[in-house]
């Protein structure tokens, strides 16, 4: 059985996922503006949460281009999303923390990427999705796979994540063996390339790099950095208690910079798992440039590229993107079983995990 908050008494149902939330039930979790402003993953000493060293892995996850590991298994329209995840990416989540049949869950799936790779690999897969627009498009990548043959359970529910609990079948209930997601990151270094020519003039616009309206203040990704994370604490609380022992969380993530200033999101994410009552297991490398025989050949869009050199021009030392962080998390009372479904071991300490690292491609 799942567990509850107390004092909510809230079944999981199927109910509409349109039906907005009651008025007891607040928009975010809440934290503190000083546990905000204090994310850090370097404890004092004596803090009961300091996890050490975390193991890393790297994953080689970009030795084909994105548009080359979404050819022909994504519909066209799935190009318009302003963030999607690489295919490589959730592919090798799946495949090291999940085994054939496996429930796997993505509380913001966007166009569907996790869902899809999740059931071409054998595995079912539930999705939930805040913006009609692109929970349509996840059905019609769902409705391509299984052209491809892969028939296995997936679905998408339309609404918002922070209420999770109620929008999730019942029968996925502690049945959850690997969440699959990523946070919004907002109209950093998204979109599409639009160039209009006119007689001596080359005028480059972007386009696709919002999230739905930016009035759509129930959109996590319009509602400011702060509150951002509050919401995203309480989807990991929520997707907390839908894990079956052992299960894993994985969220893949990256830093980005505001008016010059780094935001360290990866490190934020972890300490917004240990307040959902999660415990970090392992802090991994996605690789978004190809690994080459002597280096490594970053994959930076158009818009990423300008603005590196925008702020070179300035003055600031920038480089291009070539990695994501990839935060893995377990349920706090599951930090003393096996390593997920693959059969490898790992050795527990007190509060985290050590085990040995490894090349994916």
């Amino acid at each position: 059985m799942i567990s509850r908050p107390k004092g909510t008494g809230t079944a999981m149902t199927t109910t509409q996922p349109n039906t907005p939330p009651s008025t007891a039930d607040e928009p975010t979790m809440p934290l503190s503006r000083a546990f905000i402003d204090a994310l850090d993953t370097t404890p004092p000493a004596d803090d009961p949460t300091d996890f050490g060293e975390l193991p890393v892995s790297v994953w080689a996850t970009a030795q084909t281009s994105p548009a080359a590991q979404r050819k022909d298994r994504y519909v066209p329209e799935s190009t318009a999303h302003p963030a999607k995840m690489l295919p490589a990416v959730a592919a090798h989540a799946i495949e090291h923390y999940t085994k054939p049949g496996d429930l796997v869950l993505d509380p913001m799936c966007g166009i569907g990427t996790t869902l899809v790779e999740a059931i071409d690999l054998g595995r079912r897969a539930v999705g939930i999705e805040y913006e009609p627009h692109w929970a349509d498009i996840a059905r019609a990548n769902l409705r391509l796979a299984r052209k491809r043959g892969h028939d296995h359970d997936g679905q998408v529910v339309r609404g918002d994540a922070r209420q999770l609990e109620t929008l999730l079948p019942v029968e996925c209930a502690g049945q959850v063996a690997l969440v699959v997601t990523s946070p919004p990151y907002g109209p950093s270094v998204h979109g599409l390339v639009k160039t209009d020519r006119e007689p001596g003039v080359d005028k480059v616009s972007k386009r696709h790099y919002r999230y739905g309206s930016a009035l759509d203040r129930g959109n996590l990704a319009n509602i400011g950095h702060h509150r951002l994370l509050a919401g995203f604490t309480r989807i990991l609380t929520a997707c907390a208690r839908v894990l079956r022992p052992g299960g894993h969380v994985v969220i893949t993530v990256r830093p980005w910079r505001e008016h010059a200033e780094l935001i360290d999101l990866p490190s934020q994410v972890i300490a917004c798992g240990v307040a959902a009552g999660l415990v970090p297991v392992e802090r991994c490398v996605a690789l978004l440039a190809r690994v080459a025989e002597t280096d490594l050949v970053a994959r930076g869009s158009f818009f990423q590229r300008d603005f590196i050199r925008k702020q070179r021009d300035v003055g600031l030392p920038l480089h291009l993107i070539a990695h994501e962080d990839i935060i893995v998390l377990q349920a706090r009372d599951s930090r003393e079983r096996a390593g997920g479904a693959t059969g490898e071991k790992l050795v527990h300490d007190e509060y985290g995990a050590i085990g040995p690292g490894h090349w994916a491609a």
